[in-house]
């Protein structure tokens, strides 16, 4: 998306991890620590993610990257998107972040000036690293019901050091998820990045430390996830209702909302009332935080306001990362003449 976006691009550069980066050591208590001693996180806050148009017609719910929660470090923005057919993200730009696109239902095509075309379909994601710069669009497919294409967009900060990267892409299919079954199968956890009960995901997504879980929650089931020490978290709920924390700490949160976590602590609770009509489904994300100094404008991402002058003249002189957007026009853009 523009700047909001819908990120899916395929094939790229190395996937080596660049030295250096913060991760969590596998020593970690958190993720060895029993559930009995754990502490379960407290909700900060919890807020409705308000539709709204963004793109070409299209509609999101945006929740980080609002006067709600601004820059919840490494997390610059989270939209909740639905794109008709005849809408979509034509040609835009990114500098300086990466973002993470979860497909909920349908197919989105994207294409970029490297020539990197693909996409992605229902429960399919991507991750898409901007770097020093990146021109692409993406645009939904037509479904035979005529039904809107329906995701998840995760914007999330890259280190000072690693914002002049070179853009690169990564697919990550519905197939290649693993998963895991507990509470006599009431709870049911897709391990898309991170660790969740002794499973570990698909390595080497993003370069800024991110954990997601897609988590879907029978009436009566319950979970207790852990969670790396100090990182920030929040679950976005997508159906139904879930009751978050224990004790005096609980709260029942309705779909479409955020619910923030508080840092201390190194776990989250969840469950549904056993009397609930319906399953409930949230995704949990969790994220090393950033100690850096965030300008932001529009698609681009970066730490000074001299960066974001140079990020636009960059951009329209065609240089320093954006050479190949000269004369570029993508070919599923153009969808939008019609």
């Amino acid at each position: 998306m523009s700047a909001t976006t819908t990120s899916q691009n395929k094939a790229s550069t190395s996937t080596s991890s660049f030295p250096g980066l913060p991760v969590v050591p596998p020593s970690d208590p958190s993720l060895t620590t029993p559930a009995n001693m754990s502490i379960p996180r407290a909700i900060r806050k919890s807020f409705l993610a308000v539709s709204q148009s963004e793109g070409a017609g299209a509609r999101v719910r945006r929740s980080i990257g609002t006067p709600q929660l601004r820059n919840f470090s490494p997390f610059l923005m989270l939209d909740h998107f639905s794109i008709p057919p005849s809408a979509g993200f034509p040609d835009h730009p990114h500098r300086g972040q990466e973002t993470i696109t979860y497909l909920l239902s349908g197919a989105v095509d994207h294409e970029d000036f490297a020539g990197n075309v693909g996409t992605i379909n229902a429960g399919d994601l991507q991750f898409m690293t901007a770097g020093r710069g990146i021109v692409h669009a993406e645009m939904p497919r037509q479904n035979e019901d005529g039904s809107a294409n329906v995701g998840m967009q995760l914007w999330v900060d890259l280190p000072a050091k690693l914002k002049k990267c070179e853009p690169r892409y990564r697919d990550l299919r519905a197939e290649e998820i693993p998963q895991v079954k507990l509470d006599d199968d009431k709870v049911q956890i897709k391990v898309i990045s991170g660790q969740s009960h002794g499973v570990d995901s698909v390595k080497e997504l993003a370069y800024t430390p991110v954990w997601l879980l897609d988590i879907t929650i029978k009436p009566g089931g319950k979970v207790q996830q852990a969670l790396p020490v100090g990182w920030n978290a929040f679950a976005y709920t997508l159906e139904g209702a879930v009751q978050f924390g224990v004790g005096k700490d609980a709260a029942t949160i309705q779909k479409y909302h955020n619910t923030v976590f508080e840092q201390k602590g190194d776990s989250v609770v969840a469950e549904v009332d056993a009397n609930a009509t319906e399953d409930a489904q949230f995704i949990l994300v969790a994220g090393l935080p950033l100690d850096q100094k965030i300008v932001q404008y529009g698609p681009f991402v970066v730490n000074s306001q001299e960066e974001v002058y140079q990020a636009m003249s960059d951009y329209q002189t065609f240089s320093n990362g954006f050479e190949r957007a000269r004369g570029f026009q993508s070919e599923i853009g153009k969808r939008m003449d019609h």
